[in-house]
């Protein structure tokens, strides 16, 4: 629910958004939309990643959208000028292509985030950033639960060019007084995310293959730990960051209050679909050598710092996604 700060906050305020027509940039637009912000959306709608114009089903009329990737310099030069806030989640997310393909990684994690922060040092200093990071970048964790100060370790090429972005973007916060906040994302999900293939998360893999009628594959023991954060949630925390100043060169993580093994996730699953198969099964050779084990997140810095919290208890968030893609599955896979 809005409150009246928020309308005040955004009511003609010019936005942009990076990756607008994937799963949390749709989400974060609609609520803009809704706040009357003046949305400008950037997607490249390539097939492999996440922009899906369905996304944006019903507010097509209220926002621009650029269909324009976000490598191309000269588009992004355009785009900053005109724009108070940019939310930048445009990026590679699957840790299986950044594996096999390293280099178009490199490209966007690291290159067009320089790239993009050239063209706001240049032509509009003092947009305020919000840059979508991940909480890829800590690797298997050395202690639990994990906050800002664990050291950084990723376990795969999409982990260690999304620290570059990451680091790139506090630099240009340092050293040019751009005001910049980073959340670092962990295992967002909701309507909207992409479900045909796990380029995003295993949870949209899941969620369609039960809704298909076909067994969820659970990999290894299934005892990994998790913790998860409703689509809604990461929104309103994009939103803090966006328009507290207490937020600019710092970096922040997201995460959720409840912890669940990946077993008892299947089994929840399940319970809300109201029938399904669950199936352990040995960890693929490819996936098993960048598996990160347990993991769950410290948000205390958020928390103290901008006042954020997860509202979405994940049973609720689940039966909220289960019921979206019943009524919309077919927009969403083949």
């Amino acid at each position: 629910m809005q409150t009246t700060e928020e309308h005040e906050a955004f009511a003609g305020t010019r936005i942009l958004i990076s990756g607008g027509a994937g799963f949390i940039g749709s989400n974060l637009a609609r609520r803009l939309v809704a706040l009357d912000a003046d949305v400008t959306l950037v997607d490249s709608l390539i097939p492999e990643y996440g922009g899906n114009l369905f996304n944006l089903s019903g507010i097509e009329s209220r926002v621009r959208l650029n269909v324009a990737d976000v490598r191309d310099e000269h588009s992004m030069k355009y785009l900053v000028k005109s724009h108070q806030i940019f939310f930048n989640l445009a990026g590679q997310t699957s840790h299986l292509d950044s594996m096999s393909d390293p280099y178009s990684d490199l490209d966007i994690n690291c290159r067009a985030q320089l790239s993009m922060l050239e063209a706001c040092r240049k032509e509009n200093p003092s947009i305020r950033i919000v840059f979508a990071s991940t909480r890829q970048i800590y690797g298997a964790a050395a202690s639990l639960p994990v906050d800002e100060r664990h050291p950084p370790q990723p376990v795969d090429v999409n982990g260690i060019n999304k620290m570059a972005g990451e680091w790139y973007h506090m630099l240009y916060s340092r050293a040019y007084g751009i005001p910049i906040a980073v959340l670092r994302l962990t295992n967002t999900y909701g309507p909207g995310m992409r479900v045909k293939d796990a380029r995003q998360t295993f949870l949209g893999v899941w969620i369609r293959r039960l809704l298909k009628r076909e067994p969820i594959e659970v990999w290894g023991t299934g005892e990994q730990l998790r913790d998860f954060t409703f689509v809604d949630d990461a929104v309103d925390a994009f939103l803090r960051a966006a328009t507290s100043d207490r937020s600019h060169g710092k970096v922040f993580n997201l995460g959720g209050d409840e912890r669940i093994s990946l077993r008892e996730l299947a089994a929840l699953l399940v319970e809300l679909a109201g029938g399904g198969e669950v199936r352990l099964v040995p960890f693929p050779t490819e996936r098993k050598v960048i598996d990160i084990g347990d993991y769950y997140g410290d948000y205390t810095q958020i928390r103290e710092t901008l006042g954020w919290t997860p509202k979405v208890a994940l049973r609720d968030g689940l039966q909220r996604t289960l019921a979206f893609y019943r009524s919309h599955g077919a927009r969403y896979w083949p």
